[in-house]
């Protein structure tokens, strides 16, 4: 049976940034000595904050999700426990869900550099001398789960793609100078992904769906320079030249592949890149590089409620995605093989069944989990 006779598949796709940090957990003191372990030891504590998210997973049910902020652990027990110990086991009456597949990997942040990267005169100081910020290794990772098989062969990696290879990047000016914030021992070795870039192939009933999956560092949190709001421009600006083969012939992947993804794919954009069409944060263009690309279908825009009532004062309050009034979050689906069926952002009204969890920043998450229902055609 070709692709093109076979029934057409609906699936809800969705990304949470779930805030599942150390810094959650311990004090910031604690960070860089009790960091790393911080996690695992939440998880088997039912840390009230990991059953309120799983609890938001279980209503609102992905096929495929895309998790932020879960620390990576190596061995993998983490993402083991969460799926035993929370997302199986009912949450105040919701059903438990199964994702028999799942994909993590290593991440730049916590990964000390041997640099000055804040020229603050010391080198490998603290969290801001790692290639991605961060007090450990593994801080702020990324999850894939999925009821649907992962092609984990075919999983694309770009934890090591250097900054200094994509033509014309924004490589950040010393403030008033001509003179490069990076020198060039420091440039050569930057990673651009301050997390990592991932290209996820899932296998929905023989159709194959590219889960592109990233979350940029922060537009802020730094100085005149703007070197986090330039990487986090070419950190989404990736994502835009890895659709076309025309713009993507620079790129190559940790495994030593080239390119960037083929023509005529399925693919969803999913994560939090922290860009926004609102305010003066982010590169001017920074997210419209994916809203407005050709291949790219952005017509729909996940909204609540809870958005629009949280900002009432603020018309774009509907979209937001992240209890600081701003869009962070998105799960941006192709233009080819998928027809977007709905969409929407987990924030209900504060009268509303579940408002309880994302009441406070302690409850749950800042950010809240947005979901797309699609349908695979083609």
């Amino acid at each position: 049976m070709s692709t093109s006779d076979r029934e057409p598949v609906a699936l809800r796709v969705a990304a949470f940034n779930v805030s599942m940090d150390a810094s959650n957990y311990v004090p910031n003191e604690q960070l860089a000595s009790a960091g790393a372990s911080a996690l695992a030891n939440a998880l088997a504590q039912q840390h009230p904050q990991i059953r309120a998210i799983a609890e938001i997973i279980q209503h609102t049910r992905p096929d495929v999700l895309v998790l932020n902020e879960f620390d990576y652990d190596p061995s993998g027990a983490a993402v083991k426990s969460f799926q035993r110990d929370y997302l199986a086991v009912s949450q105040q009456g919701e059903s438990p869900i199964d994702y028999p597949y799942s994909y993590t990997a290593a991440v730049n942040t916590g990964v000390m550099s041997p640099y000055d990267l804040n020229r603050d005169g010391k080198a490998s100081a603290d969290a801001n001398d790692a290639w991605g910020y961060g007090w450990y290794p593994g801080q702020y990772g990324m999850v894939v789960l999925s009821r649907y098989p992962i092609d984990e062969a075919a999983v694309r990696t770009f934890q090591q793609f250097k900054w200094a290879d994509m033509p014309g990047a924004l490589r950040p000016l010393l403030p008033g100078t001509s003179s490069y914030w990076y020198g060039d021992d420091v440039w050569a070795d930057m990673p651009l992904s301050s997390k990592s870039h991932w290209d996820v192939p899932v296998n929905i009933n023989g159709r194959t769906l590219h889960v592109l999956v990233s979350h940029p560092t922060p537009p802020v949190f730094d100085g005149e320079e703007n070197r986090n709001g330039r990487r986090n421009y070419d950190e989404v600006r990736f994502w835009a030249d890895y659709l076309r083969a025309s713009h993507s012939d620079y790129i190559y992947d940790d495994q030593g592949r080239k390119g960037g993804l083929a023509e005529q794919q399925r693919f969803v954009i999913a994560g939090d890149l922290n860009a926004s069409n609102e305010g003066k944060d982010n590169v001017p263009g920074t997210i419209e590089q994916l809203l407005e690309h050709p291949l790219v279908n952005a017509q729909v825009t996940p909204a609540s409620r809870g958005g629009a009532a949280h900002s009432p004062d603020n018309e774009q309050g509907r979209y937001h995605t992240a209890g600081w009034r701003k869009r962070a979050d998105y799960v941006l689906p192709s233009q080819f093989g998928i027809e977007v069926i709905d969409a929407g952002v987990f924030w209900p009204l504060p009268a509303e069944p579940k408002a309880d969890l994302v009441a406070q920043r302690n409850r749950s998450s800042d950010h809240r989990l947005v979901w797309i229902d699609i349908l695979l055609t083609q």
